[in-house]
């Protein structure tokens, strides 16, 4: 069973943070374009057996598979704008935390982003922030491991099937747990704030 440490907090009121502002893909590359780009990945990578004999058939499959794949990346790109909206947010709630006496002395002035920040990770989840099928801890290990989104053309088809959620995993991982204490959790009856969903569709 999980050691869930929450951190006490002074006082008996409930704190605001600033309000977690997800950025989604408000203009993008149009879902045709990325139709295109995923099938020269199949095309490249001879992922579909030739039947000479049914030539409708290969190219169908092969259009399938570039639906497949466009609907993978566009995922992965999902995750990462909410990785990265979720770490400008923790940059804001240490902000908030400085200006709080209660709160100031909570965190650990560490190179940055440090370990410890994985309980603002663990709040969103105690919270239960509607995130539409995004998975959180996935989101912020994408954006650890990406600073910025790769266009498709970047990945190997491997990637986009199979490995994008054990890299973004254990890369969360990696991070959450650097630090040699059990990270100490925000008590999520102790803190407000509201979720601005921004250009998402």
């Amino acid at each position: 069973m999980e050691d869930r440490r929450y951190i006490e907090i002074p006082g008996v009121s409930t704190h605001e943070l600033p309000p977690l502002l997800v950025h989604g893909d408000q203009e993008g590359t149009p879902i045709e374009d990325v139709v295109g780009m995923a099938a020269e990945i199949v095309e490249s990578e001879d992922m579909v057996q030739d039947f000479s004999a049914a030539e409708g058939l290969t190219e169908q499959r092969k259009y399938d598979l570039a639906v497949h794949l466009a609907e993978q990346y566009r995922g992965l790109i999902s995750h990462w704008q909410w990785g990265d909206s979720i770490l400008e947010w923790i940059r804001q709630c240490e902000i908030t935390f400085e200006t709080h006496d209660a709160l100031r002395n909570l965190l650990h002035s560490e190179v940055w982003p440090h370990a410890g920040r994985s309980s603002f990770v663990t709040l969103l989840v105690d919270k239960a922030v509607p995130t539409h099928g995004v998975g959180l801890e996935k989101a912020v290990g994408l954006r650890l491991t990406f600073r910025q989104p790769p266009p498709i053309d970047c990945f190997s088809n491997q990637f986009l099937f199979y490995l994008n959620s054990p890299v973004a995993g254990t890369a969360y991982q990696t991070w959450a747990h650097l630090s040699a204490d059990l990270p100490a959790l925000l008590p999520p009856d102790r803190f407000h704030f509201q979720v601005l969903e921004m250009g998402l569709s």
